[in-house]
C-alpha cells in the first residue's frame, strides 16, 4: 500500500485497527488512526488523520482532520482539511470537505457538500455528545480468528 499523501507525514501517533479487529459502535481517537478491520459505526478523530485501508470495511461516519480511503467506506466522511479516495476504494455516502481528491478509479456514489462543513461538524459532535452522557450504546471491541 502506498502511503497517503499527508497521513503519515506529521510527528503524531498512528494508532492500527488490524484485519482480525471488528468494532460496532462509536470509535474515538486522539491519535492518527489507521482502520484495517470492521468498523461499524461513528469514528471520531477531528484532530487526527484517518486511513481506511485496502482491507477494511468501515459502515458510519468518519469526522476527522482528514480522511483517505483505499477500501469501503459507507456514510458521511466529514474532514476539515481533505478526503481523498484512492483508486480500488468503494465509497458510498455524502463527502463534507474543503478538499476533495477522487482517483478516477475508485468508485464514488454520493454527494459531495463543502460548504456543509460546519453544520456537519456541530451535528457530529451533537452525536459524539450523546454517547457521553449515555444515551447512545457504548462501543464494543471483538477481535476475530
Amino acid at each position: 500500500m502506498t502511503a497517503p499523501r499527508g497521513c503519515y507525514a506529521s510527528n503524531t501517533r498512528m494508532s492500527t485497527l488490524g484485519p482480525s479487529i471488528v468494532v460496532k459502535g462509536e470509535l474515538r481517537a486522539t491519535d492518527d488512526l489507521t482502520i484495517e478491520g470492521t468498523i461499524e459505526g461513528a469514528i471520531f478523530c477531528e484532530d487526527g488523520s484517518v486511513v481506511v485501508a485496502a482491507s477494511a470495511n468501515v459502515g458510519g461516519d468518519i469526522l476527522a482532520r482528514d480522511i483517505t480511503v483505499f477500501g469501503r467506506s459507507s456514510g458521511q466522511l466529514i474532514a476539515t482539511e481533505v478526503v481523498d479516495v484512492r483508486a480500488a476504494a468503494a465509497v458510498t455516502g455524502q463527502v463534507v470537505s474543503p478538499k476533495f481528491i477522487l482517483d478516477e478509479a475508485a468508485r464514488f456514489q454520493g454527494r459531495v457538500a463543502p460548504q456543509m462543513l460546519e453544520a456537519a461538524i456541530r451535528v457530529a459532535r451533537y452525536q459524539q455528545q450523546k454517547v457521553k452522557t449515555g444515551v447512545l450504546a457504548p462501543v464494543e471491541a471483538k477481535g476475530t480468528r
